[in-house]
């Protein structure tokens, strides 16, 4: 057997990953129960309109790259929300050849039919949201991945359940916005970075695919919203500085190499168009400014009172645990600090969204170094107490996602 399959062979879908799954799945089904509830918005429906200008053609008299304008904070979220939609149109296009003349959508003159927009309706909601759902599936993944990782089954598995059970994280996969994709591209992007630092104390072949994974999640980042990709950056960069010991004058090169490469994708996300990529670089979409009120905001809302608790005893226990204060809870706490103080001024936006990955990482490692203690019996009770009390809180809030 090659090495190739060898490594797939290696992969196994055990225990801890099955509790994974069904996490994913209750996360999955709420999304999936709220959005059977919810009616369409006017924000729904700029994103559908727009979103499959995009993919198909805008109006030749908007003079723009959609009739929204030239998009400039973040072209992802627009591709992502009108994809759905336009493969459903390539598909009626697809059946109109077993379909009566009078029935089909597009008519002999070429005119989307009546019939069409009304077929569209009956589910464009529900494709509107699967790619955010979809996207916050990922996010949950990459958090279960990076914590279980670092920390162990424990550690996993309560990142994995604050985070499935987080209204905050569902709020944003339940509208067509940028924030899960930038909140995912953040958080992959700065863990990419710390895996690259380690690989660089390797041989040379090793880095290569972190460098590309590296470009790929700054892409993300950027495609999401424009301002991404700068805290990815910069967040990433001290990280690997701190780590890349023997290599640290190579740090700065591979990030810039990175964000070149993400500045590209971007630019493939415009579809290659200078005239709409122009516009981000002369718009102030990436203008980020300091303020403490979106942590206040977070922190005392009633349905993350879970969250909270769990944030609150997390950092008591890293001060007061010798053993907690390491680079691996050290740093998601620094991320998680400084996205909170961030707000946007130049375009809307939520970085303290994008800091919760980076909470629920340094919470499930305090957590699990906390089960390493001679008191594990009662660290274990109080995050199963933490946890229902986010599980109870996030299902009374459902029907106001709605």
């Amino acid at each position: 057997m090659t090495h190739r399959f060898g490594k797939l062979r290696r992969f196994r879908f055990n225990r801890p990953q099955q509790i994974a799954a069904t996490l994913l799945a209750l996360f999955l089904l709420q999304g999936l129960w709220v959005a059977a509830h919810q009616t369409l918005s006017d924000q729904d429906y700029r994103y559908a309109r727009c979103g499959r200008e995009t993919w198909e053609k805008a109006s030749p008299l908007a003079g723009y790259y959609t009739s929204c304008g030239n998009i400039h904070d973040g072209i992802l979220a627009y591709r992502l929300a009108g994809l759905p939609l336009t493969l459903n149109l390539l598909t009626e296009e697809g059946l109109d050849h077993f379909r009566a003349p009078e029935d089909r959508v597009v008519q002999e003159s070429g005119e989307i039919s009546t019939w069409e927009l009304r077929h569209q309706m009956t589910h464009i909601l529900l494709l509107l949201r699967l790619p955010f759902l979809l996207g916050g599936c990922v996010l949950g993944g990459a958090v279960w991945w990076v914590t279980r990782r670092l920390y162990g089954n424990l550690g996993g598995y309560v990142a994995l359940a604050l985070y499935c059970f987080c209204p905050a994280i569902l709020h944003a996969c339940l509208e067509p916005s940028p924030e899960i994709f930038a909140a995912l591209g953040v958080y992959g992007g700065v863990y990419t970075c710390i895996g690259g630092a380690h690989a660089m104390q390797g041989p040379q072949h090793r880095w290569r695919p972190r460098i590309l994974l590296l470009t790929l999640a700054f892409g993300l980042a950027a495609a999401a919203h424009i301002a991404a990709l700068p805290v990815a950056a910069l967040l990433g960069l001290v990280l690997m500085v701190y780590i890349a010991e023997g290599h640290r004058s190579q740090s700065l090169p591979i990030v810039l190499l990175a964000c070149l490469g993400a500045l590209l994708v971007v630019f493939a996300c415009y579809g290659f168009s200078p005239d709409a990529y122009s516009y981000v670089f002369r718009s102030s979409a990436g203008f980020l400014w300091f303020s403490l009120r979106p942590a206040q905001h977070f922190f005392a809302s009633l349905p993350e009172a879970g969250i909270t608790v769990a944030a609150a005893a997390a950092f008591f226990l890293y001060l007061g645990l010798p053993k907690a204060r390491f680079f691996g809870n050290t740093a998601p706490l620094q991320c998680a600090a400084v996205l909170m103080w961030l707000v946007m001024t130049g375009a809307p936006g939520s970085p303290w969204l994008w800091s919760i990955p980076f909470w629920l990482t340094f919470i499930g490692g305090v957590f699990a170094d906390a089960f390493e203690t001679p008191r594990a019996r009662m660290a274990l009770y109080a995050a199963a107490a933490v946890v229902l009390l986010q599980v109870v809180l996030n299902v009374i809030n459902l029907p106001n996602l709605t």
